[in-house]
């Protein structure tokens, strides 16, 4: 945190004190995890897997009864990583999971001897212990920044699979929890994750910088963020002094630091995250007087974040304020959280993760492939797909079959000879593709070429590499931004095709609108005599001192910098827009009975701009004082340069594609063929194409029946599927529904499956059945979709002012009657049926003839 003397500080202190006062994912690439033990667990779990489309076999169930705030080490191991790496190994989904989502009711804190990590971090990439090795503040093992809790995507802006966990034995998923105080509010954490998708909100995020001086130490990180939100086009990103979002509305995000604030529910917008660097903001479900992450998700976000142990004020522990502009370029709400957390050990990141409002799929189509269209032997399919926009090229394609990794269909790789050329102010620079080069060498080949000790002796700027981005400062004094030209040009060269592209943010590099910033450390005790003085020297060479002087004999160094403070700033001759401020006062007494205390505050011009940083100031006295030498305003250079983006990218707008499929591979009977094709960016935004089709190689069939069931079936009702083979040589018959295998029968050629509702829960199922023959030959019936839903309970029907509007609060799936009459003593009349998809019940009549109409809503019999 602080570089210089200052030590870390433990919030939970002064938490007693006060307390008296695919974006690149999709369901395909998710194991969802239920808790067999919680009839929530598994109603919230189906819910998921219905509106994020998450193969059967991608759930798996664990069995925990022990509650759903800790476990410890050995208990997280055998209920949930076991488990969990079993399955993804069993079932042939290790080329295919990158995300992992615990569904509500499961442990969220995993304590041991050696340290205590939430659970989504454990899973993320093994639990960290935190010893106190490295002499924990306080003594306090959760003060510390174990090296193995480093995480290597962070900031990365890469592709998450192509990054390798910080040990070779530890896992590595992305991992989110969806969890609240009921059913209910956990549902609408994915409501608002799945609304936001890809609906490019124009609304504020607000970066907030609280009065509290332990917890609002992010701010430093804000201009940043501000700065690259800026060069790619976006100015939602708002700075501002601000101690809690209450009464603000219509949020696509909000960070701060601060113990506790209210917020209301309509604060955020779908997509929206939040989050506040507090102690226990993780510390969920249980007594706590901090603010949580849930009251960020009631109040409308669709991802949070906080620690679940005292954490001391670490930056690198809690989210930084890029994960916005992560969120801009397209990347998932995982993607951004995980990006943004450098040693995230501690946090829970509670979220529905695939939630990407900045995500601009291409579009496509199967050719020449009708809905249950019959496939024998070898045969050729094709399609085609269009990338949203030039910027945005489509580089893989991927096929699934029947929700499960198939093969690689294409790769289209940054083609050797291509070369990609930026012209910087007249000066051409460019870098040829290697063989074997994939987008982030090229990034990064490129960067280099800026970076040449006379490239940037000619043109004076750095380049640095993010994945596929290319970020360039220029550190000319003489010029500003606007005056900064560049252009990009992709070409073909010496290769026979072009697939490698750069793009750049704009056509000049932009200028800051942040001001400099210099920290003032000052550490010691305070006697009578004691001084400090400040000496500023403005750009136009004018001088300005400013000094106080101690005669208290029983005064404290907190207080005595504070009138430093006050001075400075009450110097007339500071006042202008040439002048400058005090700003950020912070003070830590390290030892109360000598009066030793560490303080610093920050120097600033009062004007924006790289110009007005050139101030020079010094503050010299009798403490221990850094910097000890003359220093401009300028302790965040990087903030004040000005820059731009260039951005790589691989593949072809127009992707056309014909590629053999062996169906003889494959069941006979019914399939779904699903191809995904991603963007050529890091983003790996994805376009998905799905169709079902039959194959038929050979005489075997079977029929699937359900003779106990129908496309509604209550819960408590236990369903009965019959399937019959037309031969008699079976070995065995499976049926399968959500989280896999149900039932088996062995050596017979027909067989009855008793399925009870309560083992599944309430939601959308697909069921059916495979038949294998003695000779190994297998068929698939077709899946049949049916809703398991409960008793209803009595509901109230609301009429929206001035129209005949109805709503009511519904069970998906559920068939309801309207009825009206226009007389309240006759008989109403069934007007029409409804069945919503949610829980939203909503009805309109559109007969406006009568003077007054009187309604009721039922469910249908």
């Amino acid at each position: 945190m602080k570089a210089w003397f200052r030590g870390l500080v433990w919030l939970g202190f002064l938490i007693l004190s006060a307390a008296w006062l695919h974006a690149g994912g999709s369901g395909l690439n998710v194991l969802l995890v239920v808790n067999q033990a919680s009839t929530n667990s598994i109603q919230l779990g189906n819910y998921f897997a219905e509106q994020r489309q998450v193969p059967p076999q991608n759930t798996v169930r664990i069995y925990w009864t022990g509650g759903n705030i800790n476990w410890n080490s050995d208990q997280y191991r055998t209920n949930l990583l076991v488990p969990v790496t079993n399955a993804i190994v069993a079932r042939g989904l290790s080329n295919q999971i990158d995300y992992i989502v615990l569904s509500m009711d499961i442990p969220y804190q995993v304590i041991a001897t050696n340290g205590e990590d939430s659970t989504t971090a454990a899973l993320f990439y093994g639990f960290k212990t935190d010893d106190c090795s490295n002499n924990c503040p306080e003594g306090i093992p959760g003060c510390n920044l174990p090296a193995a809790s480093f995480n290597p995507y962070v900031g990365s802006e890469g592709i998450f699979r192509q990054f390798q966990p910080n040990t070779p034995a530890s896992n590595w998923w992305l991992v989110t929890m969806i969890t609240s105080s009921n059913l209910a509010l956990a549902k609408a954490i994915i409501d608002q994750g799945v609304a936001g998708d890809s609906t490019f909100p124009t609304q504020q995020v607000i970066l907030g910088k609280s009065t509290d001086t332990v917890r609002n130490v992010r701010f430093v990180l804000f201009d940043d963020a501000v700065f690259d939100a800026r060069v790619r086009g976006s100015y939602a990103l708002i700075e501002t002094n601000s101690n809690s979002p209450n009464g603000l509305t219509n949020l696509l995000g909000y960070q701060n630091g601060l113990l506790r604030f209210d917020i209301q529910s309509n604060t955020f917008i779908p997509g929206a995250m939040a989050d506040s660097l507090t102690s226990y903001a993780g510390g969920i479900l249980r007594p706590n007087d901090h603010t949580t992450v849930l009251a960020f998700l009631f109040a409308g976000a669709a991802g949070s974040y906080g620690t679940v142990v005292e954490p001391c004020n670490y930056l690198q522990k809690f989210p930084t304020p890029h994960d916005y502009f992560y969120q801009q370029r397209g990347f998932s709400l995982a993607e951004c959280f995980y990006q943004s957390v450098t040693n995230p050990y501690q946090g829970l990141t509670v979220a529905e993760p695939l939630s990407a409002p900045f995500a601009r799929p291409g579009s496509g189509a199967w050719s020449h492939l009708t809905a249950n269209s019959v496939l024998a032997g070898s045969t050729n399919l094709a399609l085609q797909f269009i990338a949203a926009d030039a910027s945005r090229p489509l580089q893989q394609v991927d096929l699934f079959v029947d929700g499960q990794l198939f093969a690689t269909l294409t790769n289209i790789p940054p083609e050797p000879g291509n070369q990609v050329q930026a012209v910087v102010n007249s000066q051409a620079l460019g870098y040829t593709v290697l063989d074997g080069d994939a987008i982030a060498d090229v990034a990064s080949g490129l960067a280099a070429e800026f970076n040449w000790p006379s490239n940037q002796l000619l043109l004076q700027i750095n380049a640095t590499a993010h994945g596929d981005r290319i970020e360039l400062q220029s550190s000319d004094t003489n010029l500003t931004g606007i005056n900064i030209t560049n252009s990009v040009t992709s070409l073909t060269n010496t290769a026979g095709v072009l697939t490698t592209f750069i793009s750049a943010s704009r056509t000049n590099f932009l200028d800051t609108v942040a001001r400099g910033r210099l920290e003032i450390d000052i550490a010691g005790t305070l006697v009578v005599g004691d001084y400090l003085q400040l000496s500023a020297t403005k750009t136009n060479g004018a001088t300005t001192t400013v000094s106080v002087t101690n005669s208290l004999s029983n005064g404290n160094v907190g207080q005595f910098v504070q009138t430093f403070v006050n001075a400075i700033n009450a110097a007339a001759d500071l006042q202008g827009v040439d002048g400058l401020t005090a700003e950020d006062l912070y003070v830590e007494v390290l030892d109360a009975n000598t009066g030793l205390a560490f303080t610093s505050f920050n120097l600033r011009p009062r004007s924006i701009g790289w110009a007005a940083a050139g101030l020079q100031a010094q503050v010299t006295g009798t403490f221990t004082i850094a910097p000890v030498t003359v220093q401009q305003l300028a302790g965040n250079l990087g903030d004040l340069q000005p820059r731009n983006h260039f951005y790589v990218t691989a593949g072809v707008t127009n992707l056309a594609l014909t590629f053999p499929f062996d169906t003889t591979a494959q069941a006979d009977g019914y399939h779904t063929l699903t191809a995904v094709a991603y963007e050529g960016s890091h983003v790996r935004t994805q376009t998905r194409l799905s169709q079902n089709v039959r194959i038929q190689n050979t005489p075997l069939s079977a029929a699937f029946t359900c003779l106990v069931c129908d496309t509604n079936t209550a819960l408590e009702a236990t369903l009965q599927f019959s399937v019959a083979a037309n031969t008699n040589n079976i070995t065995n018959i499976e049926l399968f529904s959500t989280g896999g295998l149900l039932a088996s029968a062995a050596n017979q050629s027909s067989a009855v499956f008793s399925v009870a509702g309560t083992n599944l829960g309430l939601g959308l199922h697909p069921f059916y059945a495979l038949v294998t023959r003695a000779d190994g030959q297998q068929y698939r019936t077709e899946t049949k979709w049916i809703r398991l839903i409960g008793a209803d309970s009595p509901f109230r029907v609301a009429v929206a002012p001035r129209s005949t509007a109805l709503s009511w609060t519904a069970t998906a799936g559920r068939r309801y009657d309207v009825l009206s009459a226009t007389n309240i003593t006759d008989t109403l009349g069934v007007r029409d049926s409804v069945t919503p998809t949610n829980a939203a019940g909503k009805w309109t009549d559109t007969n406006s003839d009568a003077p007054q109409q009187f309604y009721r809503v039922r469910t249908s019999p």
